[in-house]
This record gives structure tokens, C-alpha cells and sequence, in this order.
């Protein structure tokens, strides 16, 4: 599997973390991405988008409150 591309939500306002992972996947259409927020809301959110979408999802939550979301199919 070649390397994940890199999303980087963090700062961002909803719903801009779920529609830039989904065009990510749209774009994708397989491989790995990995995408960082840092609010609930989006974590929530883009769960849903990579669920949705059929893509497993694994998440790291980071004591700063950073999620690492890698999103893999």
C-alpha cells in the first residue's frame, strides 16, 4: 500500500473536515487517508463520512486533543 495522504482539519469549522475527507475518498476510490481533527464534532462527523462511504476507519486520540483518524479500503 503506497503511503496515506494527509488531511489536515485541524482549526477547522464543520463541516469543512467531513466534505474535504469526502472528496478525499471520492477521489481515492481506494488506498489510505489519514485525516487530523481536533474538535468531537468533527471526529463524529467525518466517522460518519468514512462509514458511509464503506472505508474502514481506525482512530488514535492524542492527549492534546488531536484525533488521528486513518481511513484505509
Amino acid at each position: 500500500m503506497s503511503e496515506a495522504k494527509i488531511i489536515d482539519a485541524r482549526g477547522l469549522s464543520c463541516p469543512q473536515p467531513a466534505l474535504l475527507a469526502r472528496q478525499a475518498l471520492v477521489k481515492a476510490a481506494k488506498g489510505a487517508i489519514e485525516v487530523l481533527v481536533d474538535t468531537d464534532t468533527a471526529l463524529e462527523n467525518v466517522s460518519r463520512v468514512a462509514k458511509n462511504a464503506g472505508w474502514k476507519l481506525t482512530v488514535e486520540s492524542k492527549p492534546d486533543g488531536v484525533h488521528r483518524m486513518l481511513m484505509t479500503k
